[in-house]
């Protein structure tokens, strides 16, 4: 654990704001290189999640580092100056410098909820705090709370905020396939962008915000008119979510499991290379191992492909059904 014991005037965060400056300025850190977590520097200085994010905040605020969507906090790509990594702030107007926190004056409840989807962006889900959204924001812990009663609260403007980043245009496509498919793509969309919205809802407890809705009127209408039921239509459209929201989830676990266990995808795959050999030299799989042993350079495991074949095998099987007015699919 490093140690971050504060003198009399100087706060835990400042001391590790220095160390990671010194990280960065002797080239321990070069731009594009992730610097520790909220979580990674608690656990290293010993100081709570608060402390942590207020001292990445302060780190981002001076340009030292940035934030990039699921690769988390990185040194910045263009190198601060030695004066400002010093922690001094440029004298005059500055128009490529970092955008100044709002005062408590400047406030709204839209800038809570995009600062939370950043976090949540960049660091997953779990990571989010009310404390943590004050600090990113410069404002003391509580101001948030003015504008949203808990956090659970604030995810749910997140999903409505987040989901309203897409709607449809006026005229729809010809058909209910090029429908049907437009409303899944821009879904998988929303949830490659924001891959959280997986976590947050199950089928049989549906998340009910309005802009979410948007997308689901948008599926329900495509399948309509066909003489469908309405139960085999509402089924429909679940099975269509369910295909999107089952592999988007994998998105959110895979960046998670990378932060906690500090390997990307291929590099946990490698470390597994005997485990894989002990299943193949079994002789019990002789499938999976002419299967496996075909792939030449390993197998890649590609979450757009999927979605796309699965979302084409589904509307494939559904057309029959849609276009006989739902009489094959509960028969």
């Amino acid at each position: 654990m490093t140690d971050v014991t504060p003198s009399r005037d100087e706060p835990p965060y400042r001391r590790i704001v220095k160390e990671i400056r010194r990280r960065i300025s002797e080239g321990e850190l070069t731009p594009g290189d992730p610097v520790p977590s909220t979580r990674r520097i608690a656990q290293e200085w010993g100081v709570a999640l608060a402390t942590a994010t207020k001292a990445l905040t302060t780190l981002r605020m001076e340009g030292a580092v940035e934030t990039r969507p699921r690769a988390g906090t990185v040194v910045a790509a263009a190198p601060t100056t030695t004066a400002r990594a010093r922690g001094h702030r440029p004298q005059g107007p500055s128009t490529t410098g970092p955008t100044p926190a709002p005062t408590e004056q400047e406030l709204t409840l839209g800038r809570i909820v995009r600062t939370a989807i950043d976090i949540a962006d960049a660091e997953g889900l779990s990571a989010l705090s009310m404390r943590g959204v004050a600090a990113r924001l410069g404002v003391a812990a509580m101001s948030p709370y003015r504008y949203v009663t808990s956090k659970d609260d604030l995810i749910l403007l997140m999903a409505d905020a987040a989901y309203g980043e897409q709607s449809y245009p006026g005229t729809a496509p010809a058909g209910w396939r090029a429908r049907a498919e437009l409303g899944a793509r821009t879904l998988w969309t929303l949830h490659r962008r924001h891959p959280w919205l997986a976590q947050l809802d199950s089928l049989t407890r549906p998340l009910l915000v309005p802009n979410l809705m948007v997308h689901g009127e948008w599926l329900l209408s495509a399948l309509d008119g066909h003489g469908v039921d309405t139960t085999t239509l509402f089924d429909i459209h679940v099975l269509l979510y369910s295909h999107v929201q089952g592999l988007a989830v994998h998105l959110e676990r895979e960046a998670h499991a990378a932060a906690t266990t500090g390997q990307s995808e291929d590099q946990w795959m490698d470390s597994r290379t005997s485990d894989l050999q002990a299943l193949v030299q079994s002789g019990r799989f002789p499938t999976f191992t002419r299967v496996v042993s075909s792939f030449g350079d390993g197998y890649d495991l590609r979450l757009d492909t999927l979605f796309e074949l699965g979302l084409k095998a589904l509307l494939d099987g559904l057309a029959p059904v849609i276009e006989a007015g739902g009489g094959e699919l509960h028969g």
